[in-house]
C-alpha cells in the first residue's frame, strides 16, 4: 500500500432509533441510522410506521384543514335545510288557517271541544 492515500480506518459505533448499538470498523467513528436490521420490517416480519421527518405528521396537518372544511359545510348544508322545512311547515300552517306558527300553541277546535266534553284540559296532546 502507498502511503498517505488511503483514509484512516477506526473503530466505529452504528446507533440505530431503536436503540441497537453495533461495533464495527470503519472510516467514520460514530454512525447514526434511522433503521437497522433489528427494528426493519423486512428482517422482523412486523410492519411499522416509519416516519422520516415528520411527513406523516405533515401529511395529516396538510389534509386535517381540508376535513374540518368539509365537515363545516355539511353543518351549514344541514342549517339549510332545517330552515327550508321550518318554513314550509310555517306556510304550510298558515294556508290551513292562520294557526300559530310556534308548534303546539293551538290545537284544532274537534280536539279542543272532545277534550272539554271529556274533562281534559284543552292543551293536552292526542
Amino acid at each position: 500500500m502507498k502511503d498517505k492515500i488511503h483514509p484512516k480506518y477506526f473503530e466505529s459505533t452504528i446507533t440505530c432509533a431503536c436503540g441497537n448499538v453495533i461495533h464495527t470498523r470503519s472510516t467514520v467513528k460514530d454512525i447514526r441510522v434511522e433503521i437497522c436490521s433489528a427494528c426493519h420490517p423486512f428482517f422482523t416480519g412486523r410492519q411499522k410506521l416509519i416516519d422520516t421527518a415528520g411527513r406523516v405528521e405533515r401529511f395529516r396537518r396538510k389534509y386535517k384543514s381540508l376535513e374540518q372544511k368539509k365537515e363545516e359545510q355539511e353543518v351549514k348544508e344541514e342549517k339549510k335545510e332545517a330552515q327550508s322545512v321550518e318554513k314550509q311547515d310555517s306556510a304550510l300552517r298558515q294556508a290551513q288557517g292562520g294557526e300559530s306558527s310556534t308548534p303546539g300553541a293551538s290545537l284544532d277546535t274537534e280536539s279542543q271541544d272532545e277534550a272539554q266534553t271529556e274533562g281534559q284540559s284543552p292543551t293536552a296532546d292526542k
